[in-house]
């Protein structure tokens, strides 16, 4: 990794042990402005990672327990009733824990879809609507999203349009096994460590300019173009593609997916991505936009079958 990465693994292990890969992948969705779906059994250290690697970023952190009974208001703000010195009265908008530079939505499935949906406008375009007025964001703007995949009861899965607007979804399993001995030789972390910053929001912009500057050869946009293509059942050339999937990925998608190919190629110090660096992030991509039909299911294909099979057939 260049000096950046280097800087803020070290941080991070201070307090987070193992889960190196999917640091990794966080880091790549950071330098690429993209939001990230981290899905994994609770003990796994998901809350304690983002909320570490937001110190260590030296951004504002904000930490949303998504619930059943949860509003968009509580995720957006609300207005109040203001009254002055003079006894006149006004609204004022309180703004909520979504105004914040890296907003970790913790179970994000367990809110039903019209709170989930508070947090669409905020994803893509970087505002708050409330009655007739707009209230931007700061900048650098994360969203990571915690799922639980083992508990179905009182859960409302994601609907697609939320998914496609998350850069990568990234599953966690359990640690290996040296890993997992020192996670349970040690003592329970704190939720919020008290560790230093490597860099600033300005000093994080930059480097998102320098990451969405960088060059890309037309071999590697004509391969994202073709794997996108070989994913929709209507365009590809794969008889596995035609008999297994619904939907293939959007066009934000094959950008979500080169822009990640050149934050690797960055992280990693190389002047410009390569296929490899596309294929190393694909699944991370594609998984969860890549919708399975019925026959799939019942021939338990995963989406991350498909996905493999399309990078195996596409030159």
């Amino acid at each position: 990794m260049n000096e950046f990465g280097e800087k803020v693994n070290s941080k991070i292990h201070e307090v987070i042990i193992g889960q190196e890969e999917i640091l990794q992948l966080l880091l790549l969705s950071i330098l690429s402005e993209g939001h990230t779906l981290i899905i994994g059994v609770p003990g796994l250290a998901k809350t304690l990672l983002v909320s570490t690697l937001a110190r260590a970023l030296g951004l504002s952190f904000s930490r949303i327990q998504f619930t059943p009974d949860l509003m968009p208001t509580d995720i957006t703000g609300t207005e109040i009733i203001q009254e002055t010195d003079t006894g006149e009265r006004s609204f004022k908008f309180l703004r909520g824990p979504v105004f914040a530079n890296f907003v970790l939505a913790d179970e994000i499935n367990r809110a039903p879809p019209k709170t989930q949906s508070a947090l669409l406008e905020a994803m893509q375009e970087k505002r708050v609507s409330y009655g007739r007025e707009d209230y931007l964001l700061g900048s650098p703007f994360f969203v990571v999203a915690t799922q639980n995949p083992i508990e179905q009861e009182g859960t409302y899965p994601l609907p697609e349009a939320q998914l496609d607007r998350f850069m990568l979804s990234i599953n966690i399993g359990y640690p290996e096994y040296e890993d997992e001995l020192n996670v349970v030789a040690s003592s329970p972390r704190c939720m919020f460590p008290d560790i230093k910053s490597v860099t600033n929001e300005k000093e994080l912009l930059k480097l998102q300019k320098e990451v969405r500057s960088m060059p890309a050869s037309k071999k590697v946009v004509n391969y994202v173009v073709n794997l996108l293509r070989n994913s929709r059942p209507d365009d590809t050339h794969i008889d596995f593609v035609k008999k297994y999937v619904e939907w293939g990925v959007s066009p934000r998608g094959g950008q979500y997916l080169l822009l990640g190919a050149k934050a690797r190629a960055y992280l990693f110090d190389r002047p410009t991505p390569s296929i490899d660096d596309v294929n190393a992030i694909i699944h991370s991509v594609f998984d969860h936009r890549v919708i399975v039909n019925f026959l799939a299911e019942a021939d338990g294909i995963s989406s991350s079958d498909i996905t493999g099979k399309i990078v195996d057939e596409t030159g």
